[in-house]
């Protein structure tokens, strides 16, 4: 039996023009001018130019054309669409004056350095295959997570290769002694052993230091010192010399390797100076690329449109030629509008925490969270989000993310709003006073900041030391 039913439904629909200005403002400078290299590659009716030419004549061309406008299309699935990664474009054509950078040369990838090491290693043709397998299931941190069963599950799957448990365990020990050591490793208690094994001329310390890693490994990760000092029947400073000697090991092989052969670059978005007590903030010179519409391409519009005599490849070629005209100037107008909405942004951040950049003083930061900028220049909160999250700026005190000059606020004794960014100033100088022997607790914490006059509570301050990345205080204990 057929039923009818009345259903509401609310959906958000976006013109071409704002998701290509929500994608844009997200781009860091370096990846927008890659960005605009690949438009200007991809569509021919877009060129660079001295300024944006005003493109008001072409509604007039397209009135005389039977070509309907574009239709809106859904968010989701206009933003979830894949795009040509931005690596693949290079752009060389921008002006390098009062370029604000700062440049790491990339080398050979993390995980081509590991394969060319193992080319020192004798495999044969099964056990070079599974080598470059493992090799490929090494994480950013150095290390294989998975386990032998999903390993060989995936290399019958993918490269129909029938693998043992002792043909893998074989070739796993031979790229565990590949550089850096510990590098796939299956746990940090593996890596920090083959680590010490790798050691030449070991001594007394080393040897000890790998005999507590292997039989007492939870011992020393809760840092129980006085039961290892009994079990091994050592001195305080014997155990000390040890523990030394673990602490100087890599805990994530791999990331130190990555990061010396990664390409990273950054660029700030904002230049800000201080002249005479006043402060002066520009976009920098590349966020501004200067776009046209093609000449030729407008004229060849006309001329189909113009032409009485049209057939059907000519209202095709209409059609073409109409959207990549449409699309160059889409791609324009967010360019301009990407512009306005970095500037506004930066320049309610700036006003909002003047005293600070007059300064450089974190205390003079003011609580701000994304909602007041939002209202002080009427746009979206995740508009300033997108913004806060991406861009940097460049200060007399240093390249800073936007994102961290956002933060909550306390009241002190006095009924002064202060930011929590100085409550974690404040948390991380006590830590790093206290007595490593016997460190403070998040309640201690908390007390000794109500006596400053800051009322945080012990809570509040675990969230804080977590975000910092300071472990709880028992981790923090030391001989």
């Amino acid at each position: 039996m057929l039923k009818q039913n009345l259903k509401l439904k609310l959906s958000q629909k976006l013109s071409p023009q704002q998701i290509q200005l929500m994608k844009l403002i997200q781009l860091s400078t370096l990846d927008l001018e890659q960005k605009i290299q690949n438009e200007i590659g991809e569509n021919p009716a877009l060129e660079k130019g001295i300024e944006n030419q005003n493109t008001d004549s072409l509604d007039d061309l397209y009135e005389n054309s039977e070509i309907k406008d574009s239709k809106e299309i859904e968010i989701n699935e206009y933003i979830n669409n894949d795009e040509t990664p931005l690596y693949k474009f290079n752009s060389n054509n921008y002006s390098t004056e009062d370029e604000k950078s700062i440049n790491i040369s990339g080398e050979i990838s993390f995980h081509q350095n590991l394969l060319q090491q193992m080319g020192n290693l004798i495999f044969d043709e099964k056990e070079t295959k599974i080598s470059e397998f493992l090799i490929g299931s090494i994480d950013d941190s150095g290390y294989i997570r998975r386990t032998n069963d999903e390993i060989i599950d995936d290399l019958a799957f993918t490269q129909n290769l029938l693998v043992s448990d002792d043909e893998l365990n074989k070739v796993l020990k031979l790229i565990q002694t590949l550089d850096p050591p510990g590098i796939g490793s299956r746990s940090l208690k593996e890596s920090l052993i083959i680590q010490l094994k790798k050691k030449k001329n070991p001594k007394s310390e080393t040897l000890l230091a790998k005999e507590i890693l292997k039989k007492d490994f939870d011992l020393f990760s809760k840092k129980n010192f006085s039961k290892l000092q009994e079990k091994y029947k050592i001195s305080q400073i014997e155990l000390k010399n040890a523990i030394d000697e673990i602490s100087k090991l890599n805990p994530k092989p791999g990331i130190s390797t990555s990061s010396n052969l990664t390409a990273n670059q950054i660029i700030p978005d904002f230049i800000l100076t201080i002249e005479e007590g006043a402060i002066e903030v520009s976009l920098n010179n590349r966020n501004s690329p200067h776009l046209k519409i093609s000449n030729s391409y407008r004229e060849m519009l006309e001329g189909y449109v113009n032409n009485k005599n049209k057939t059907k490849s000519d209202n095709d070629a209409i059609l073409f030629i109409k959207q990549k005209l449409d699309s160059a100037q889409w791609f324009i107008n967010a360019i301009e509008q990407r512009y306005q909405t970095l500037s506004l942004t930066i320049d309610a951040i700036i006003d909002f925490q003047k005293e600070y950049f007059l300064t450089g003083d974190e205390r003079k930061l003011k609580p701000m969270i994304l909602k007041d900028i939002a209202e002080k220049i009427n746009m979206d909160i995740s508009t300033i989000s997108r913004v806060a999250n991406s861009k940097y700026i460049d200060t007399p005190y240093g390249i800073k993310l936007l994102k961290t000059f956002f933060s909550e606020g306390f009241k002190n004794e006095d009924g002064e709003n202060i930011s929590s960014i100085e409550i974690k100033n404040i948390l991380e100088s006590l830590i790093n006073k206290e007595d490593k022997s016997n460190p403070i607790t998040d309640e201690e914490i908390s007390k000794l900041l109500k006596e400053k006059g800051y009322n945080v509570a012990r809570r509040t301050v675990a969230k804080y030391r977590e975000q910092l990345e300071i472990p709880i205080s028992r981790m923090r204990k030391e001989l």
